[in-house]
């Protein structure tokens, strides 16, 4: 997986339903080498969702929530989407990912990696159920913070990413799987007298235009400058700083990419 890996966390909201025909199997996801790692979090998962007291607790779940914990108690043969598809909200939507072209999901399939809580790394186009795990959740005597910082190292490396690895990613999916060398993005706006500040709001919609408008483009940079340099001609803000990258969410409103 070599040219550029984009890391995207997952979203806690997710796409309901999906394909009966294809039911969920963990030997079809990406990073095969993962499936212990992946059978140990769903049974911890499974276990602390089976009464909404304990999912409560455990997977941070509000009154009108709590009736997700029942995604967990049946993962097995529930139908599946795209993981690209399935996660929704902020950083996905701007994707459009069910109505995309075949091209650009398949761009997308080859290099996105989302991060996920309850499976660990897996490919845009891995089909996976809908389920309720986040990277803070609390499994009893199972840590995720345990479980897939170093698992994701190795497959991760044992698979090649190398090139760009641009790393998308929250700070709490970002800890359960540290990428050596990857290339942090900070979001900002720049105001009419040329000054930045980072943004929080907007963060994750700039993102999601920017992985939108990579795949549309097809590109397959070498380098942060040949992204960059693609930035420049489609009018995106994407400019080296002195400690890292700025991407100037103004550049990635929908009239321009």
């Amino acid at each position: 997986m070599s040219g550029l890996t984009i890391l995207l966390p997952p979203s806690e909201t997710k796409r309901e339903g999906g394909d009966d025909t294809r039911p969920f199997d963990l030997g079809a996801l990406s990073f095969p080498e993962l499936t212990s790692e992946r059978v140990a979090v769903i049974a911890a998962a499974r276990s602390v969702s089976s009464d909404d007291e304990s999912a409560r607790y455990a997977l941070r779940l509000g009154p009108r929530s709590v009736g997700e914990r029942l995604r967990n108690l049946s993962l097995e043969g529930a139908p599946t989407l795209p993981a690209v598809e399935r996660y929704t909200g902020v950083l996905y939507d701007p994707l459009d990912a069910s109505s995309a072209p075949p091209a650009v999901r398949e761009w997308w399939h080859r290099h996105v990696i989302v991060q996920s809580a309850m499976f660990g790394p897996i490919a845009a186009g891995d089909p996976i159920p809908a389920y309720r795990l986040s990277h803070d959740a609390r499994l009893g005597n199972l840590r995720l913070g345990s479980v897939w910082p170093g698992s994701t190292a190795r497959a991760l490396g044992s698979r090649g990413v190398d090139g760009v690895v641009l790393d998308l990613r929250s700070e709490g999916y970002r800890a359960l799987g540290p990428v050596s060398g990857s290339v942090r993005l900070r979001v900002v706006s720049e105001g009419t007298d040329g000054r930045r500040r980072a943004l929080n709001h907007w963060n994750k919609t700039a993102k999601g235009r920017l992985v939108s408008a990579l795949g549309r483009a097809q590109i397959e940079p070498g380098s942060m400058s040949d992204l960059a340099d693609w930035a420049r001609t489609v009018g995106i803000g994407l400019d080296r700083t002195s400690d890292g990258w700025d991407l100037v969410a103004e550049t990635l409103e929908p009239a321009t990419v």
